[in-house]
């Protein structure tokens, strides 16, 4: 019975996850050159990407909309985008390298382990996955922001200096939650080779 009510493959979730992904070369196209008109393009379209990240999970989860490739896709497109926004600020000369780096080797990853794992169970994102991903939005859309077009030199660093707090928690949390993806990876082999283990006879045949 449960099986023939699971949520069809597309559905408006889906639909809003792809086209999260779609706008990932969208945005790195207009923040291409760092202007100021520019870089507020790039905030707005990001800021649409991340909202779709919210609405996609909330019609979901409301709608019961959940499937197997929306779990796996809407962290793909999380990753894509955030990805693309820290290479482009990093480009920029408005992020450290190495903090993209750090945290584009994190994502990578983890999807990896995800897919890898995906033939056992489907990964969702955990608690300390989604404050990362909040922080790093918020983060990332306050560097994207030209402060220094329309605030007083002062207030401007000040606000890029917040953005600059905000990317620090996320890294934090997503270096543990890399720690809690790996945990549960290796609990879900070992319940998966459980069973097989445990019928395997012994020495003495029983």
């Amino acid at each position: 019975m449960a099986e023939s009510q699971k949520a069809p493959l597309l559905n408006i979730a889906n639909v809003l996850t792809v086209l999260r992904l779609i706008l990932v070369p969208v945005f790195v196209v207009a923040y291409w050159v760092d202007t100021p008109g520019r870089a507020w393009l790039a905030w707005a379209i990001f800021t649409v990407a991340a909202l779709t990240d919210k609405l996609d999970g909330y019609l979901a989860r409301s709608r019961n909309l959940i499937t197997d490739f929306g779990k796996l896709a809407d962290s793909i497109a999380d990753k894509a985008l955030v990805s693309a926004a820290l290479i482009m600020l990093s480009w920029h000369g408005m992020l450290w390298w190495w903090v993209t780096i750090l945290m584009i080797g994190r994502e990578v990853f983890i999807t990896v382990v995800r897919m890898i794992m995906v033939r056992r169970e489907v990964m969702a994102a955990g608690r300390g996955g989604k404050i990362k991903m909040f922080m790093q939005s918020l983060g990332i859309a306050g560097l994207l922001i030209p402060w220094a077009s329309f605030l007083p030199s002062i207030l401007a660093t000040i606000a890029v200096w917040i953005a600059y707090a905000m990317i620090a928690v996320a890294l934090y949390f997503s270096l543990t939650s890399a720690v809690g993806y790996v945990r549960d990876a290796q609990r879900i082999a070992r319940e998966a080779s459980g069973p097989s283990s445990e019928n395997t006879p012994g020495p003495e045949g029983k």
